[in-house]
């Protein structure tokens, strides 16, 4: 049994997609962030990071959310979650998985905590709102690459999707929010009849009337 350290649409979000989708016997352990309970010793034992997620698969303890779940990816190829080795629905997969994981998250983190970025906090405001802008030209970038695509990897649902699900519903606050591109909005609105989608956030009790 995987036993996944969550919190409820945080990073952990797209490991407890995956898990789900893989139909694995799982144990989901809420991290209370509110308490910072991922600072603590207890959980810094285990993950040195103090960030959530984390996933104890027997003897081995894995964090970062992109890692888990290409972890629990290849371990399942039987869930079809990434394109077979050596393909080119393998390079584009990388891709789009680093693009999301390197260049989106990262500015979606100076977006909500821009005091984190800085010594001061002056130019916070600011700072939030640079960061939407170039996250909102990334989203147009990939709206482009859903125009002709079903998912990011063709007509394959993969981790790719499951984690541009994530990280787009967390810009959901933005002034032109994910739903508002044209495909993208598809693709989100698509997303969320998903039943893994469905089911994980019935756990998480996120609510998907927004799409």
């Amino acid at each position: 049994m995987y036993q996944l350290f969550y919190y409820p649409r945080n990073a952990s979000w797209a490991p407890h997609l995956v898990l789900e989708h893989l139909q694995l016997e799982k144990e989901l352990l809420l991290v209370d962030r509110k308490t910072q309970q991922q600072k603590s010793a207890t959980y810094l034992e285990l993950n040195p990071t103090g960030r959530i997620p984390t996933l104890v698969d027997g003897d081995q303890i894995i964090f970062e959310s992109a890692a888990i779940c290409l972890h629990l990816c290849e371990k399942h190829p039987e869930g079809q979650l990434i394109p077979a080795p050596a393909t080119p629905q393998r390079a584009t997969f990388y891709q789009w998985l680093f693009y999301l994981t390197t260049t989106v998250q990262p500015e979606l983190m100076l977006y909500f905590y821009p005091e984190k970025y800085q010594l001061s906090p002056v130019n916070s405001k600011t700072m939030s709102q640079a960061a939407e802008q170039r996250v909102g030209d990334m989203f147009a970038l990939i709206d482009k690459q859903l125009a002709t695509h079903t998912y990011l990897v063709d007509e394959q649902l993969t981790l790719c999707d499951y984690y541009l699900f994530m990280l787009a519903h967390w810009a959901s606050g933005f002034n032109t929010a994910p739903k508002d591109y044209t495909h993208l909005g598809r693709f989100m609105r698509m997303m969320a009849q998903q039943k893994v989608v469905k089911r994980v956030c019935e756990i998480e009790q996120t609510d998907l009337s927004f799409y």
